[in-house]
């Protein structure tokens, strides 16, 4: 009975052995065939006007505080924008890792914005080369429009934009997005709007130090009526992006004053050739 009793005691510890040896030997060829998402493209939320690829957090709160001052290149006139100041107040909460909802309320026809950002695929090590997300804004115009049009009816006040945003991390400095645009608009006059706009927007962001990067955007609108005489122009905005603790301070450059995307990307009046009209203002976001 010793003998047996040393047999299999014998014969469990070696089976036990080889059974722990296969389930590290699966654990590590585990390992080693998940692919790591590649950290955020973009610190912030906004490259500068246009959104990033970036999404909050599950349960994450942000505040969002966006201020453009007037025309820049007036001097004295208005005291260097200070007169003639736009402002954007909202909030962005993260419902899940992949999704979030956010409301805004902007100065520019006191129009209210509301947006969903969801996430279809993130870029990997290794593995899947971009990330892509899907960015729905709604507006909603609270002025007193009706002046100006007295037959307009409720529809009327709504404007949409509808965006796929695509962008990929080269480098830990550089990274770069692409983003199809579509505006669609309930009011246009059909000589200096239309109903449909379709651009193509482009961003991209260079690290210059530990917490501070440059960022770059531009949107080209292509398909405008033969023959329009739009006196608006593609939006161009320059920024420095700022990372201070628990939040991304921005600072924008931008030919667009107001900062609801339906008239960032339809009806930015500025020009950066030295026929004036620019605008500086900053970006603020707060993590809660």
């Amino acid at each position: 009975m010793k003998y047996l009793l040393s047999f299999l005691l014998v014969t469990f510890s070696v089976g036990f052995a080889c059974a722990q040896d296969d389930l590290l030997n699966q654990l590590d060829a585990q390992k080693t065939t998940e692919k790591e998402i590649t950290p955020a493209a973009f610190k912030g939320l906004q490259i500068c006007n246009m959104q990033s690829t970036k999404l909050p957090a599950q349960g994450e709160w942000y505040v969002l505080i966006s201020h453009r001052f007037g025309d820049i290149t007036k001097g004295f006139d208005n005291f260097f924008g200070l007169d003639e100041a736009m402002t954007k107040i909202g909030g962005i909460y993260g419902v899940t890792n992949w999704l979030s909802l956010g409301v805004s309320r902007h100065r520019n026809n006191k129009t209210y914005e509301m947006a969903a950002k969801y996430k279809f695929a993130n870029q990997l090590e290794n593995g899947f080369p971009v990330t892509i997300v899907g960015y729905n804004t709604m507006d909603i115009r609270s002025d007193k429009f009706t002046v100006l049009y007295p037959d307009a009816k409720f529809n009327n006040r709504l404007a949409y934009t509808t965006q796929l945003l695509v962008s990929r991390k080269f480098s830990e400095k550089f990274s770069f997005e692409l983003t199809p645009i579509w505006v669609h608009k309930n009011l246009y006059d059909g000589i200096e709007d239309q109903k449909n706009l379709l651009l193509i927007g482009s961003g991209a962001r260079y690290k210059i130090a530990k917490r501070m990067s440059v960022n770059l955007e531009y949107a080209a609108r292509v398909n405008l009526a033969e023959g329009f005489t739009s006196p608006y122009h593609n939006p161009l905005s320059l920024g420095l992006d700022i990372e201070t603790g628990g939040h991304v301070f921005q600072l924008v450059f931008s030919n667009s004053q107001p900062m609801n995307d339906i008239t960032v990307f339809s009806n930015s009046s500025g020009r950066w050739d030295g026929n004036k009209q620019l605008y500086f203002g900053f970006n603020m976001y707060r993590v809660f």
